[in-house]
């Protein structure tokens, strides 16, 4: 079994180091007792394998830095972020219109509450229940 004494001064692991990690785990032992016996955490060995999964041996000897499929935004070709703008102004501009709707809409409703409230005070009241007797129902 490897010991932690493996590691380089830099704190990198060597290759085979790795590999045979790597392989004990994909016969089945458990990755928390792998990493605790090489002295080295989860995380580390979790790294590794995904590394090694996606890149292969090459994966494990990367640079530090940003972790593989990690990438930073493109800008944006002039063309298309114009196009792109105007879609979205183009979306804006019918969302605004379907708030107006919904607005006369609910002008629409409240007029019609007014006037019915208006009608009911007008003609007869019903008598007012006492508080035990309401239920939800008219």
């Amino acid at each position: 079994m490897l010991k932690r004494s493996s590691k380089s001064k830099s704190g990198q692991y060597p290759l085979a180091f790795k590999l045979k990690a790597i392989k004990r785990v994909e016969r089945g032992e458990g990755v928390l007792p792998v990493a605790r016996e090489l002295g080295v955490t989860r995380k580390a060995l979790h790294d590794w394998i995904r590394a090694y999964k996606a890149h292969g041996p090459e994966g494990l000897n990367r640079k530090r830095g940003p972790k593989p499929g990690r990438r930073r935004l493109k800008p944006v070709p002039a063309g298309a972020a114009v196009a792109g703008q105007s879609a979205a102004e183009a979306r804006i501009a019918e969302l605004e219109r379907v708030i107006g709707r919904q607005q006369m809409e609910l002008d629409f409703f409240r007029k019609a509450l007014r006037a019915l409230h208006g009608t009911a005070a007008q003609g007869k009241r019903r008598p007012a229940l006492p508080a035990s007797s309401r239920t939800s129902r008219p």
